[in-house]
């Protein structure tokens, strides 16, 4: 059997874990003790979880969030969503062959008492949003849930070191750790109840919310909702994206970083947004080939530092590029893609192909938003911060989510402080795209010790001005969006280079040898073994080589697992070196033989609708997408419409109908799908 498991992290701690038996398809394997079905299988080698009923198409994971529905199983006779339903001693797994064949009925179930709990604000999302949120309502009963097993949302996820502001969203610290901070300061707050393992699934008119909490139906009946549900992944549509092995960056993210589970051996990326780079320098800290990345704007759109450091490691980046196809019989066997012009249309004759087994979907996000125009139509005052409101970077999530806290504790009448102008001032600087890009403005000087500053463009960032003892690295905008500059007085502690979220200073040292400085490189891929004495290839900002260089000295920060590699280097390229290259261009070579390219592209993957099904009705004049869903079933499926509607809607663009005039398909309750059992049946829903 094969065991994916990843053993060793550069970040994160391994710890061995119990384990118990569970059956696939009547096979004994092992799992983690508390770990979801998804990850199991992925752990034991299995990565194709069913055939769809309509083409017999694999079937495996997309978003691993529960949002939508291709990783159903049958677990113990009902079907579930492998990616949210935990792994049981002796559980009975088989995957989904056509229709599941649900148990029978052996007796009529009893109607359940439904526990009823009113509250003054309930909080939809324990991520960064909500739990910020939760920390500034100090009078007001909260309830605070989350689907997840733990708080953080995605912080959990995230093990790169956040951008920001020191102060106001702990920049510097890495996002796992920032998660357990804001968790242990909320479950210390005695206004607050917090509830994991429990999914939101409708706001009624009533004014009652449904709740599953494990496993358990209740209603809860707020006066205030504050909606910090997160965001939902976008899907692409491109011939071949109904194969396995096609999956967001947060599933992957959630296999890697959550339940340290190396699902991939040789990874390609689409998207170039800060999801996507940093999806793909995840990938090298779990010992993942990173084959590419394929962009479609002329520039990725993610921070600059982020791109450079996947370039200086060894990923090609490909801008003004896009996937041409994925190709293979049931999962993905290679991607082709190809250059396109300024009106997006693919330039013949420039396609390339490259053998990978997964294909990681980044192109951006869409907010959570039901809970909130149900919460509006059902009268309840509702709030929303985070990425339900808008998509931002978590660090924007945080401080957005405080000041919602405030505006929710306002709402009840409390004599609260104002929230002044310079909170609101902050909190667009924080979600600023990136700024312009300049040209180094490197020191002079080659005497001493200095650190150089490899960060050249506007981000929202200041721990390394925090950290430096001398104060010797400044910001001259006070908005955290200036261009980091060192202004003399550097006593070489390396702490600067340690802290960079982007890994985007170096420290080059003269003292010792003014003709043969010692250059200071951050180093976060310790699975990529260094040692004293190897010769490494010395990069540019660019990852452009510059000469192989003997390590000298490597010194681990404790403090949060960044080690400092220092590199004899001749003074010519001294100040031009930013790391050093670990993986070799031989891992992104292109396929040198044709492969069949596949010809059909999938707009809605719970019914296997393809696009141009759709592009037929909308030529025939059709806009109204419940109509395209009565003909079609696009949207009619499990996930509810949640993958399907955006690219229903790029499909009507691009057949030039305008927005206004096109009809949105009505959301129908529940949000999330859940068994009859669960509201009916005592045993297994109501009171026990």
């Amino acid at each position: 059997m094969k065991d994916n498991r990843i053993k060793q992290h550069p970040i994160l701690d391994v710890k061995e874990q119990p384990t118990i038996t569970f059956y696939w398809n009547k096979q004994p394997y092992q799992a983690q003790k508390g770990e979801v079905i998804a990850s199991a299988l992925f752990a034991n080698g299995i990565r194709v979880f069913g055939h769809h009923h309509k083409d017999g198409s694999a079937q495996g994971i997309f978003c691993a969030n529960g949002q939508c529905a291709k990783c159903t199983v049958i677990a113990n006779g009902v079907p579930v969503k492998s990616c949210m339903t935990p792994v049981k001693e002796n559980m009975r797994v088989e995957s989904v062959e056509g229709l599941p064949q649900l148990p029978e009925v052996q007796e009529r179930p009893n109607i359940a008492d439904i526990e009823e709990k009113d509250v003054d604000v309930l909080i939809i999302g324990g991520g960064p949003a909500g739990l910020s949120a939760a920390l500034q309502i100090k009078k007001q009963s909260v309830l605070l849930i989350d689907d997840k097993a733990k708080l953080g949302g995605k912080l959990v996820l995230q093990t790169h070191k956040f951008f920001g502001s020191v102060e106001d969203s702990h920049a510097g610290t890495r996002g796992n750790q920032i998660g357990q901070i804001l968790a242990a300061e909320v479950e210390k707050q005695k206004n607050v109840e917090t509830w994991v393992n429990s999914t939101a699934l409708y706001v009624f008119y009533d004014k009652k919310v449904g709740i599953l909490k494990d496993d358990t139906y209740k209603l809860v009946k707020p006066k205030v909702i504050l909606n910090t549900a997160g965001a939902r992944e976008k899907f692409l549509k491109f011939p071949g994206n109904k194969l396995a092995g096609i999956y967001g960056a947060g599933a992957f993210q959630t296999l890697v970083n959550r339940d340290l589970v190396r699902p991939t051996k040789r990874l390609f990326i689409v998207g170039g947004g800060n999801v996507g780079l940093i999806a793909g320098y995840h990938a090298l800290q779990a010992g993942i080939e990173v084959v590419g990345l394929v962009e479609a704007m002329p520039r990725c759109g993610g921070y600059k530092v982020h791109a450079d450091k996947l370039r200086r490691l060894g990923v090609p980046i490909y801008t003004s590029h896009t996937v041409a196809s994925a190709n293979g019989e049931e999962t993905i066997e290679s991607v082709t893609i190809a250059q396109i012009d300024e009106n997006f249309n693919i330039i013949k004759g420039t396609e390339k192909t490259f053998e990978c087994d997964t294909l990681l979907i980044a192109v951006g996000l869409e907010p959570v938003n039901e809970f909130a125009f149900e919460a509006e139509k059902a009268g309840i005052p509702v709030f929303s911060a985070g990425d339900a409101l808008e998509i931002a970077e978590a660090s924007s999530a945080m401080f957005n989510g405080k000041i919602a806290g405030l505006r929710v504790a306002q709402s009840f009448g409390n004599e609260v402080k104002n929230i002044p102008d310079s909170w609101y001032e902050k909190a667009e600087i924080l979600k600023s795209h990136p700024g312009p890009i300049y040209d180094y403005d490197l020191p002079r000087e080659e005497t001493g010790v200095m650190p150089i500053i490899h960060c050249l463009q506007e981000i929202p960032c200041n721990p390394c001005t925090t950290i430096c003892p001398t104060n010797s690295i400044r910001i001259k905008q006070e908005n955290l969006m200036g261009i980091p500059k060192y202004v003399g007085g550097c006593i070489g502690c390396g702490k600067c280079v340690a802290i960079c979220p982007g890994l985007a200073i170096t420290l080059v040292d003269y003292r010792q040898e003014s003709k043969n400085p010692i250059v200071t490189v951050p180093y976060e891929v310790m699975n990529h073994q260094v040692k004293v004495g190897d010769t490494v290839p010395a990069v540019d900002i660019n990852g452009d080589f510059l000469a192989d260089l003997e390590v000298v000295k490597i010194t681990p920060m404790k403090n949060n697992k960044t080690n400092l590699i220092r590199l004899k280097s001749p003074k010519e390229i001294a100040k031009k070196i930013v790391s050093f290259r670990i993986q070799e261009a031989e891992v992104s070579k292109p396929l040198s033989q044709e492969v069949k390219l596949q010809d059909e592209e999938m707009v809605c993957l719970c019914e296997r609708v393809s696009a141009g099904e759709v592009r037929k009705l909308i030529k025939q004049g059709i806009t109204d997408l419940n109509q395209i869903k009565a003909i079609t079933r696009a949207g009619m499926g499990p996930c509810g419409s949640k993958t399907c509607d955006n690219l229903l809607k790029q499909l009507m663009r691009q057949e030039g109908i305008p927005f206004d005039e096109i009809v949105e398909n009505v959301r129908r309750p529940v949000f999330v799908e859940v068994p009859l059992g669960k509201f009916a049946d005592g045993e297994q829903g109501g009171k026990k």
